[in-house]
């Protein structure tokens, strides 16, 4: 039998690398002008321990892309940042970006380890999930001595075990409804915090991008987290929940671009990729109808933002495409035949 590693990737394995490497070569920019800014230096070593990580990816990738004759992908470089731009946000907001990130990175971790096969392509991407995993846990850590850990909301501890006894526990489109579950509750907190974080992050790159085109785009998507974080937040206080605090203030007064307009449009349609997904998982975990129907129109509009973000980056030729399977009608097109 042939040795594991001696086998050609799947598209899944394809797929998998491509996405990975574009998403760290992004992040490993911008990290480094994170860290040519940062002053706190339990926040410095948390960066550090996260350019470490991406860095390392982005080499095993271009390693194997090398050895296996692939071609590889365009990404980011350092030519995507300026590191003599002056401090766009604050080392809060870097603690919050990195938290972020390390939640997507780790639960993107199962699904790509699941449709992985060879073995180091799967040994690869355990250390990758892994590495999300430490940095999300060292995070919560430094958060919680510094004081601004936003710890989801508490509630009581259940007495005893209940079984749902009639179809009012669904709720309908309107009218009164039950009070929410710790499913939905749970989902909500998340998708203020997202957004919260998506908006701090369009805040600072509309100060500071080129393109008056890109800047409208962004405002826009910065009027549309503010709309679905109000309607979160009205969620939980019609519960008496409290809602997690923002930190708008995170952003500087900076006009000084540190990022190139691509870079911070990948940010961007990234983000906003994420959100439909977290939209996606609690729309089909909220039992209750209304919202379930709350969700279904933010997907629709923040969808309708994703592909806008799509066609500017394709209008920019930014947008790079993914390996993809070969056109066998155009290849049957262009056949010549026995000449």
């Amino acid at each position: 039998m042939k040795n594991d590693k001696e086998l050609r990737l799947t598209s899944s394995e394809l797929m998998n690398l491509w996405t990975q490497y574009l998403n760290d070569s992004a992040a490993s920019q911008v990290l480094r002008y994170y860290l040519k800014h940062v002053e706190d230096e339990e926040v410095k070593n948390v960066l550090t321990k996260a350019l470490k990580s991406t860095t390392s990816h982005v080499e095993f990738i271009e390693k194997l892309y090398k050895k296996e004759g692939i071609a590889k992908p365009i990404g980011f470089s350092e030519n995507d940042i300026v590191m003599g731009a002056p401090r766009l946000f604050s080392d809060t907001f870097y603690i919050y970006y990195l938290l972020h990130l390390s939640t997507l990175g780790m639960a993107a971790g199962g699904v790509v380890i699941s449709t992985s096969s060879r073995t180091d392509i799967v040994e690869f991407f355990r250390k990758v999930t892994q590495d999300a995993e430490d940095l999300h846990c060292l995070i919560k850590e430094v958060t919680k001595a510094k004081g601004i850990h936003n710890r989801p909301p508490y509630i009581p501890y259940p007495k005893e075990a209940v079984m749902v006894e009639d179809q009012d526990y669904l709720g309908s489109m309107f009218g009164k409804q039950r009070p929410i579950n710790t499913i939905e509750l749970t989902h909500i907190f998340t998708n203020i915090q997202t957004n919260t974080i998506g908006k701090t992050l369009m805040i600072g790159f509309s100060q500071v991008c080129h393109s008056d085109k890109l800047r409208s785009y962004i405002l826009r998507g910065k009027d549309i987290a503010n709309k679905q974080v109000a309607i979160f937040r009205k969620l939980l206080e019609t519960n008496d929940i409290p809602v997690p605090s923002p930190w708008d203030s995170a952003v500087t007064e900076s006009t000084v671009a540190p990022f190139s307009d691509k870079l911070m449009l990948f940010h961007i349609t990234a983000m906003s990729a994420a959100g439909i997904g977290n939209y996606g998982a609690a729309m089909a975990a909220s039992p209750r109808k209304d919202i379930g129907l709350k969700y279904a129109r933010l997907l629709m509009e923040i969808s309708l933002y994703a592909e806008d973000g799509a066609n500017l980056m394709i209008e920019n030729g930014w947008l790079e495409q993914p390996p993809q399977v070969p056109d066998r009608n155009e290849l049957a097109s262009k056949s010549k035949g026995y000449e």
